[in-house]
């Protein structure tokens, strides 16, 4: 029988990053979850445990309050896996440039997801795997997306450089394309989603279960690493 193992979700009271917590506690590990607001994020972690038998407790960790975070993680004892899957929207550009909400979101997805890493670092395992949250826009970016691609584009170097430093511990990140039944994408009207349906070869969005599908590749084929996985469907070849 497979042993459990430890799953740190960042991120994860909504959206993927819930689907995410899903799929693991479903296969029975160890769950922890996080979210910015605590309550919320236990609430959730208990229903999940409850619904599908596991073992998910929830805490509160806000990333874009860097010196928290050690604190917010201490209780931890052992972590296998990191899905670093927390995201926030930012919408910039240079004309008209917000740069509190620049660098709340360059905060929150270079450093605070590194500095995750860095303080439970010590109590990951040799064939610990970590699974970082880009996306597309760093290769296509559209207007507004000025943080947004460069962020993402950051996390391409931040898979290289953590998957050289903390070898043997695997890191590597999935890129969406838009998630057509995520709560961000599903009520945008038909024929917005219509018109990029009809620019992927596929003929489809990506779905979130292709993204959870894609993590769990990730963190467990002990072969796969410095990869940065576009899971669009084809789209950036039209």
């Amino acid at each position: 029988m497979t042993q459990p193992r430890a799953v740190l979700v960042i991120g994860g009271t909504s959206g993927i990053g819930l689907e995410v917590v899903r799929h693991f506690a479903a296969a029975g590990d160890d769950v922890v979850l996080t979210g910015r607001d605590g309550e919320r994020a236990e609430s959730i972690a208990k229903s999940v445990a409850q619904e599908l038998d596991g073992r998910v407790r929830g805490i509160a960790l806000d990333l874009t309050r860097v010196d928290e975070i050690a604190a917010a993680l201490s209780g931890i004892e052992r972590v296998d896996d990191i899905v670093l899957a927390a995201v926030d929207r930012d919408h910039n550009t240079a004309a008209d440039y917000d740069t509190a909400a620049a660098q709340r979101l360059v905060t929150l997805k270079l450093v605070g997801y590194t500095e995750v890493v860095h303080a439970v670092l010590p109590r990951m395992s040799d064939d610990g795997s970590i699974v970082v949250f880009g996306g597309l826009a760093k290769d296509r970016p559209y207007p507004g997306s000025t943080t947004v691609s460069t962020v993402n584009g950051g996390v391409i170097g931040m898979v290289h450089t953590l998957a050289n430093e903390l070898a043997p511990i695997r890191v590597n990140a999935v890129h969406p394309a838009i998630v057509g039944d995520s709560p961000f994408w599903s009520g945008k009207p038909p024929e917005m989603l219509d018109g990029f349906r009809s620019r992927t070869p596929t003929g489809r969005l990506t779905a979130m279960a292709d993204v959870v599908d894609a993590v769990a590749f990730l963190l467990r084929n002990g072969s796969v690493n410095g990869v940065n996985l576009n899971v669009d469907g084809g789209w950036l070849l039209k």
